[in-house]
């Protein structure tokens, strides 16, 4: 299961931070889709579990390996996870592109990087594309860009800082921005409530990662 680890260590993005200044960064839209790892000869997820895709789907891709997004449109999560975790999908792959992000095992900066994925792609690989990216020139342009994302329905921006190397762990040379922020948390308690036929589950209780507690409901 060699080819099943390097998922686990993609990079990760955090949150951007409202006191940082995008100026320089590299602009991308945030896709709705689900990660993909191409390790030269299959595609995997994060947990490191191989995705079933048909092999003309992998036509021309190359044997570096290429961490992107497997995407099948805007606000098509739940339909594009069916597709690439159904082995029986076959033709359906057709509505599947592979977006590419980056080029995890080249130790070069980020925009060589990006030029490595633009000028492999171009040379037969039907399936498969560079994510577009653009130079942030300042805050008002990073506003204009997330509410020209939210309009077309997609899901905010990601800021990759210039020059950087591609590190695998959250990193802080990569953020997202999203108009409305999502936090994970589990499930803890509930608070009894009353009704007008008596007693019945009120609030739950949740917990975030970091240990703070808040009512929901």
């Amino acid at each position: 299961r060699a080819s099943g680890d390097a998922p686990r260590q993609v990079m990760l993005a955090q949150k951007w931070e409202s006191r940082l200044d995008p100026t320089g960064w590299w602009m991308s839209e945030k896709l709705d889709g689900v990660r993909g790892y191409w390790d030269g000869k299959n595609f995997y997820s994060r947990l490191g579990n191989q995705f079933p895709a048909p092999e003309w789907f992998k036509a021309g891709l190359p044997s570096t390996p290429l961490d992107g997004e497997l995407w099948c449109g805007r606000r098509q999560f739940r339909r594009c996870l069916s597709i690439v975790r159904n082995r029986s999908s076959g033709k359906l792959w057709e509505y599947i592109t592979f977006l590419v992000f980056d080029a995890p095992s080249l130790k070069e900066p980020y925009e060589q990087r990006v030029a490595f994925i633009k000028r492999t792609l171009s040379q037969g690989c039907p399936h498969a594309a560079a994510v577009g990216v653009v130079k942030c020139t300042g805050r008002e342009h990073l506003d204009r860009e997330l509410k020209l994302v939210d309009s077309k329905g997609g899901e905010g921006i990601m800021l990759r800082e210039a020059g950087s190397a591609y590190e695998n762990k959250r990193s802080k040379v990569l953020r997202k921005v999203k108009s409305v922020h999502d936090e994970e948390a589990k499930i803890v308690g509930h608070e009894g409530g009353r009704g007008a036929r008596g007693f019945h589950c009120g609030a739950l209780t949740l917990e975030t990662p970091d240990g703070r507690r808040f009512s929901c409901g």
